[in-house]
């Protein structure tokens, strides 16, 4: 007899991401959905990556990170946040930015905790939040502007609150908070016991002359947060799923106990390779937000031409659009719709919502060859 299983996750399948990719490469469409660059890694990074492989640099790395590597990051980050942090004693490199978010979650939520998270969000936030006995109050944002309504933050908060998450610039709606948030978030939590996981993996792409406001950027915040960043985003190598971890030293502590039985460490010859050509080559994150701008511009003049109805985002590397001059379907139905009878796939937003808006959104991803888009765009004039 097959024994039973009760699911930790039963409200959990294969994630939106997955299936709309999947979709896509049955029916070979233009995969504007998943968001993943289909642009080469800098050849410098992959001729570093290349030495060190040959070097022998093929074993166990440190578990918080190669030394090298954490020491990189602590003098990027003072220079781009005027922040002093320990690389010994407040960063951790891991496996990706969603190994980081799933550690820190892990490291301080108990059974019965309350974390608060912002709609849409990113779809590995709640399900850490559940395996951890916690749970997750998720507050709307709301279509277009998705501004946080902060009377409705005061009202969430409960003497259960343990975190308070947040992403800027945010992944899917493309908006990006002002310091005025950060200063709304920090009179909320001020004389609180609770904690702040910021998920700033898209730090670098930014439009319009906006500044990233990191909770590093603000004290308060600081010595209450867990920052999350990727490398992947910044140097176009998402499957090699590198990111890190910024907290205060006894919140580093804790996180640490949890990453080292999750993946102990990460990638040995990727993490030199990251420590060289963060010193060498500084000017290739400093031109990201220009290098994604053209390409946002791009996008969204080839869509001018279209029923589509959108707003230029502010950050990342998506663009979201409203098909309700188009189609009545609901935005599941008409990605699927769009992908297999007009070749373009894109991710329906009320995924990443508890209780979806009446708004008719699909995600596109701009992190594409130029000849991608215009072949995209083409087909989604003809809607």
């Amino acid at each position: 007899m097959t024994p039973s299983i009760s699911s930790k996750l039963p409200n959990v399948g294969t994630t939106i991401f997955t299936v709309m990719s999947a979709l896509a490469n049955e029916h070979r469409a233009i995969n504007l959905s998943q968001g993943f660059p289909d642009f080469a890694v800098p050849k410098a990074l992959l001729d570093a990556v290349d030495r060190h492989l040959r070097e022998g640099h093929n074993q166990y790395a440190p578990m918080a990170g190669l030394p090298a590597l954490r020491q990189a990051i602590a003098d990027k980050t003072r220079g781009l946040y005027q922040v002093t942090i320990d690389p010994d004693t407040e960063i951790t490199v891991t496996s990706g930015a969603t190994e980081a978010i799933f550690d820190a979650v892990t490291s301080v939520v108990h059974p019965g905790d309350e974390v608060i998270l912002f709609d849409p969000a990113y779809d590995s936030y709640e399900p850490a939040v559940d395996l951890c006995g916690g749970r997750a109050i998720r507050i709307p944002l709301q279509p277009p502007s998705f501004a946080v309504d902060w009377d409705r933050v005061r009202d969430a908060i409960t003497p259960r609150t343990r975190l308070i998450m947040l992403n800027t610039p945010h992944n899917p709606s493309g908006t990006v908070w002002s310091s005025r948030d950060m200063d709304n978030l920090a009179g909320l939590v001020r004389d609180t016991g609770i904690l702040v996981l910021s998920d700033e993996v898209y730090e670098h792409i930014l439009f319009d002359g906006l500044e990233h406001p990191s909770v590093l950027r603000h004290p308060e915040l600081s010595a209450r947060s867990f920052a999350v960043f990727s490398f992947g985003k910044t140097y176009h190598a998402t499957g090699w799923k590198l990111g890190y971890c910024v907290a205060p030293p006894s919140m580093t502590a804790e996180f640490r106990k949890v990453h080292q039985y999750v993946t102990f460490c990460t990638s040995t010859p990727m993490q030199h390779a990251l420590a060289d050509f963060m010193v060498s080559a500084p000017e290739h994150w400093q031109r990201l937000p220009a290098f994604y701008q053209a390409r946002r511009d791009r996008f969204c003049a080839l869509l001018k031409g279209s029923r589509l109805r959108f707003v230029p985002s502010s950050g990342t590397y998506f663009q979201l659009v409203d098909y309700s001059a188009i189609s009545d379907l609901d935005d599941m139905s008409y990605a699927r719709k769009l992908t297999i009878e007009s070749g373009v796939a894109a991710i329906p937003v009320s995924v990443f919502y508890k209780e979806p808006p009446a708004a008719k959104l699909l995600r596109f991803c701009f992190a594409k060859d130029e000849s991608t888009l215009e072949r995209a765009a083409e087909v989604l004039r003809k809607l």
